[in-house]
């Protein structure tokens, strides 16, 4: 593999790395500038409604980091090529998570007017569902990618991941028609689903880094 295709692999993973533990600082920071903003109760998506002060920096920060997802799943297959079909199935699910919860969220506002969807919040959560599927599915795939021989608990670790994800993402999909406890908190439940998926970008990152310093 030549020099410039590793240091180019090596840095995608560098800012991929810095991009997941950036993106909860930047939705902390501009949350605080919507006045009544909940970071437990209150959606990510809410952020980027046309009603929010701070929308258009956050649309622009979400296109941003879908189209890093994207560049990184193109990464993730080259740095994968021993795997061609497992490894391209993974990097399509990266990808689709860029384009969904990324750019699709980025594009389309989440608004609601007297209660009613408009066209861009169905855009919006028609994207944002292609984004966060692609996300739980990408831990079933990345098994058989990751060599079981050097990374034995993997398999493990990935299993985790999935059932936490399956656990959040069903938490904050059902609407309850009670919100007394904060197990009805929606926000918290996106948040953690978030959380839990870029622990596991950041652990494969890390494989990649790894993997391409023996080289």
């Amino acid at each position: 593999m030549g020099i410039l295709k590793l240091n180019g692999i090596k840095i995608m993973v560098i800012i991929c790395i810095t991009i997941c533990i950036a993106d909860f600082i930047v939705l902390f920071v501009l949350g605080n500038y919507y006045p009544g903003y909940s970071q437990l109760k209150n959606t990510i998506s809410s952020l980027g409604a046309t009603i929010s002060p701070v929308s258009n920096l956050i649309s622009a920060w979400w296109i941003f980091i879908g189209i890093v997802f994207i560049f990184f799943g193109i990464i993730f297959r080259k740095a994968f090529y021993e795997n061609p079909k497992s490894s391209k199935l993974a990097s399509v699910l990266i990808m689709l998570y860029g384009i969904g919860e990324g750019i699709g969220s980025g594009l389309f506002k989440a608004d609601r007017i007297r209660g009613e969807m408009k066209p861009s919040f169905i855009a919006h959560d028609i994207a944002g569902g292609i984004g966060l599927i692609a996300a739980l599915l990408l831990p079933l795939v990345m098994q058989k990618v990751i060599e079981k021989e050097k990374y034995s608990r993997f398999g493990l670790f990935s299993k985790i991941i999935f059932f936490i994800g399956l656990i959040t993402i069903a938490l904050f999909t059902i609407r309850f028609s009670a919100q007394r406890s904060w197990i009805f908190d929606r926000g918290l439940w996106q948040r953690l689903f978030l959380l839990n998926l870029y622990v596991y970008l950041i652990a494969i990152s890390v494989i990649i880094y790894n993997k391409k310093n023996r080289i």
